[in-house]
Protein backbone atom coordinates (compact mmCIF):
# COMPACT_ATOMS: atom_id res chain seq x y z
CA UNK A 1 0.00 0.00 0.00
CA UNK A 2 1.35 3.48 -1.01
CA UNK A 3 -1.03 5.18 0.82
CA UNK A 4 -0.35 8.83 2.46
CA UNK A 5 -0.91 8.97 6.15
CA UNK A 6 -4.06 11.21 5.52
CA UNK A 7 -5.58 8.19 3.32
CA UNK A 8 -4.59 5.77 6.08
CA UNK A 9 -6.03 7.54 9.30
CA UNK A 10 -9.22 7.85 6.68
CA UNK A 11 -9.28 4.63 6.23
CA UNK A 12 -8.80 3.22 10.27
CA UNK A 13 -11.31 6.00 10.61
CA UNK A 14 -14.03 4.24 8.79
CA UNK A 15 -12.88 0.60 9.95
CA UNK A 16 -11.63 0.62 12.89
CA UNK A 17 -14.95 -0.42 14.82
CA UNK A 18 -14.91 -4.28 13.19
CA UNK A 19 -11.49 -4.96 15.20
CA UNK A 20 -11.97 -7.03 18.09
CA UNK A 21 -9.89 -5.11 20.42
CA UNK A 22 -12.05 -1.80 19.49
CA UNK A 23 -15.35 -2.77 21.43
CA UNK A 24 -16.27 0.39 23.40
CA UNK A 25 -13.50 2.60 22.48
CA UNK A 26 -13.02 5.23 20.17
CA UNK A 27 -10.91 5.86 17.21
CA UNK A 28 -9.03 8.69 19.42
CA UNK A 29 -7.60 5.89 21.13
CA UNK A 30 -6.11 3.81 18.36
CA UNK A 31 -4.91 6.71 16.15
CA UNK A 32 -1.46 6.86 17.77
CA UNK A 33 -0.95 3.17 17.33
CA UNK A 34 -2.42 2.85 13.38
CA UNK A 35 -0.16 5.98 12.48
CA UNK A 36 3.15 4.02 14.44
CA UNK A 37 2.47 1.25 12.66
CA UNK A 38 1.68 2.90 9.24
CA UNK A 39 5.34 4.22 10.02
CA UNK A 40 6.93 1.92 11.10
CA UNK A 41 5.85 -0.80 8.39
CA UNK A 42 7.30 1.85 5.35
CA UNK A 43 10.62 1.53 7.42
CA UNK A 44 11.24 -2.39 7.86
CA UNK A 45 9.63 -3.76 4.91
CA UNK A 46 10.84 -7.45 5.10
CA UNK A 47 10.80 -8.04 8.55
CA UNK A 48 7.65 -9.86 9.86
CA UNK A 49 5.59 -8.70 12.89
CA UNK A 50 7.33 -11.33 15.51
CA UNK A 51 10.98 -10.39 14.62
CA UNK A 52 9.93 -6.48 15.23
CA UNK A 53 7.78 -6.18 17.68
CA UNK A 54 10.39 -5.67 20.74
CA UNK A 55 11.90 -3.39 18.33
CA UNK A 56 8.60 -1.07 18.11
CA UNK A 57 7.94 -1.87 21.53
CA UNK A 58 10.81 -0.04 22.85
CA UNK A 59 10.66 2.91 20.39
CA UNK A 60 6.95 3.33 21.63
CA UNK A 61 8.25 5.94 24.36
CA UNK A 62 9.66 7.82 21.92
CA UNK A 63 7.38 8.05 19.55
CA UNK A 64 5.91 11.82 18.54
CA UNK A 65 2.64 11.34 18.29
CA UNK A 66 1.73 8.95 21.15
CA UNK A 67 0.03 11.70 23.34
CA UNK A 68 -1.10 9.06 26.71
CA UNK A 69 -1.23 5.72 24.99
CA UNK A 70 0.22 3.22 26.31
CA UNK A 71 2.11 0.25 24.04
CA UNK A 72 -0.49 -2.04 26.05
CA UNK A 73 -3.31 -0.24 24.41
CA UNK A 74 -2.33 0.57 21.55
CA UNK A 75 -0.29 -2.60 20.35
CA UNK A 76 -2.70 -4.16 18.63
CA UNK A 77 -3.74 -1.17 16.40
CA UNK A 78 -0.03 -1.10 15.61
CA UNK A 79 0.23 -4.80 14.31
CA UNK A 80 -3.26 -3.71 12.46
CA UNK A 81 -1.81 -0.58 10.72
CA UNK A 82 1.95 -3.20 10.26
CA UNK A 83 0.31 -5.80 8.32
CA UNK A 84 -1.65 -3.30 6.30
CA UNK A 85 1.22 -1.55 5.10
CA UNK A 86 3.54 -4.08 4.61
CA UNK A 87 1.04 -6.51 2.47
CA UNK A 88 1.49 -9.47 5.53
CA UNK A 89 -1.17 -10.79 7.21
CA UNK A 90 -1.48 -12.54 10.79
CA UNK A 91 -0.06 -15.99 9.77
CA UNK A 92 2.20 -17.14 11.96
CA UNK A 93 5.51 -16.43 9.92
CA UNK A 94 7.76 -18.95 11.96
CA UNK A 95 5.74 -21.89 10.56
CA UNK A 96 6.17 -20.54 7.01
CA UNK A 97 8.95 -21.96 4.52
CA UNK A 98 11.73 -19.36 3.48
CA UNK A 99 10.36 -18.50 0.04
CA UNK A 100 6.61 -17.70 1.73
CA UNK A 101 8.03 -15.45 3.81
CA UNK A 102 9.72 -13.76 1.44
CA UNK A 103 7.16 -13.74 -0.98
CA UNK A 104 4.68 -12.27 1.73
CA UNK A 105 7.03 -9.71 2.71
CA UNK A 106 7.08 -8.54 -0.88
CA UNK A 107 3.54 -7.84 -0.59
CA UNK A 108 2.29 -10.89 -2.54
CA UNK A 109 -0.51 -12.46 -0.53
CA UNK A 110 -0.90 -16.11 -0.32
Amino acid sequence: INNSWNDEDSWWKDNFSSRPYATGRSYEDFRPGYRYGYESGRHHMGRTWTDVEPDLEQGWDRFEHKGKSTWENVKDAVRDAWHRVTGQSDLDASRMSEAEANRTSRGNRL
